[in-house]
């Protein structure tokens, strides 16, 4: 009788959350996300409309900067909320103690787009190529530095990787933000940076700014004719950023589905597709089990070079 009972437990559960996905939305749906004016926040702001007419429902994008993890975290997972956010979800518990497990407690939807770094230097760095660079720095073991924003951000950990994976020693220089870490290379104060590079692009055409390579394994189209650091020397090398959506967990597999068929179709529009290569993002995309491979990968190759290297969040 026990066992009949939870069977009819267990049905009546799974007709609930049938029901519901098929219902939703039934109100607005908001999308949390970082600051105004990052990636993350630019992708949720293109594809907002798309799923606003598809799903007969607003979706609203609320800019919450560094809390946006943990609100998302703490909602009810019916697909009313969900997140645009990047490395620093599967990143930051590498790096602090948090008090959530990213590929637990996030249900993965897509991965969204990405963007690559650029390995560029002062041009008072008598280097024009990444195997002299590499040569000089081991002439000069610490006596060169490179400029870098947050602790763990990507223009940080491509110079870590590149340490580790060239045996060179190469001093850190932090700044609060890219655009300060990018204004200090540009004034000759550092000597190289790994920038994003929607941020380097409008300075890669004059002479304040020398690149060198991409850190995508393959040539990027948004570095047009620069070669790949993996090909220059130091191979296997790739470094970038990724933009993802994903929901709290727990979240009904038939809302994933529909999001995930809906976000792939507003990021592959043409204007959308534009909009964000002209900001340096790349669209990928992909089912949830991809990105989700994605981030465990990215904890287990990332989270090597943070212990080797002794980094902690300041």
């Amino acid at each position: 009788m026990a066992k009949l009972f939870a069977l009819f437990i267990a049905i009546a559960a799974l007709f609930a959350a049938t029901a519901h996905a098929q219902s939703w939305p039934a109100k607005p749906v908001r999308i949390v996300t970082a600051e105004p004016g990052t990636g993350n926040d630019l992708i949720a702001r293109l594809i907002a409309p798309h799923l606003a007419n598809v799903f007969g429902q607003q979706f609203v994008i609320d800019n919450r900067g560094l809390v946006a993890v943990e609100m998302v975290l703490k909602a009810a997972p019916d697909g009313y909320t969900l997140l645009s956010y990047g490395p620093p979800l599967w990143l930051t518990p590498l790096l602090r103690q948090v008090n959530y497990d990213p590929l637990r407690d996030f249900a993965p939807i897509t991965m969204a787009g990405s963007s690559p770094n650029i390995l560029a230097i002062h041009p008072s760095v008598p280097a024009k190529t990444v195997p002299v660079l590499i040569a000089l720095a081991k002439q000069r073991p610490g006596e060169l530095n490179y400029s870098s924003s947050s602790t763990g951000a990507s223009p940080h950990l491509a110079a870590e990787l590149l340490k580790s994976m060239a045996g060179i020693n190469i001093m850190r220089v932090a700044y609060k933000g890219s655009g300060q870490a990018l204004v200090a290379l540009i004034g000759g104060q550092v000597h190289i940076m790994f920038p994003n590079a929607g941020t380097v692009a409008p300075h890669l055409k004059s002479t304040r700014v020398r690149a060198l390579a991409v850190t995508t394994l393959a040539p990027s189209a948004l570095a047009p004719g620069l070669p790949t650091l993996s090909a220059s020397g130091v191979a296997g090398y790739e470094s970038s950023s990724q933009f993802a959506l994903l929901a709290p967990a727990g979240i009904s597999p038939n809302i994933i589905e529909r999001l995930n068929r809906e976000m792939i179709a507003a990021l592959r529009r043409p204007d959308v597709t534009e909009r964000l290569f002209g900001s340096g993002v790349e669209v990928t995309t992909g089912t949830p089990a991809e990105l989700a491979a994605t981030m465990k990968a990215e904890m287990a190759k990332w989270g090597k070079v943070i212990r080797e290297a002794g980094i902690r969040e300041e």
